[in-house]
């Protein structure tokens, strides 16, 4: 791999302080939330987030987006970094 990890998203909690830090070399950033949860899961809408690192969505069909192609004998490479702390 060549480049370094760029960060690409910070979540702070104001009330406890925990930071949540990403860095990745993907091209793109994915975001669920748990606003859609239904009452077959034990947990409410809203509980939970996913930060999903990645290229982007339909980028095959897009020249302008960052290749997805791999050929034989390439290798894909890829190096996210999940970063904790606490802010004051």
């Amino acid at each position: 791999m060549t480049r370094a990890p760029e960060p690409v998203a910070e979540l702070h909690d104001p009330s406890s302080g925990r930071v949540l830090t990403v860095a990745t070399t993907e091209p793109g950033l994915q975001l669920y939330t748990a606003d859609h949860l239904d009452a077959s899961v034990p947990f409410a809408p809203g509980d939970g987030i996913a930060l999903e690192t990645q290229h982007f969505p339909d980028s095959p069909n897009h020249p302008d987006f960052p290749t997805t192609q791999l050929r034989p004998g390439e290798v894909f490479r890829s190096e996210t970094v999940y970063g904790f702390g606490v802010r004051d």
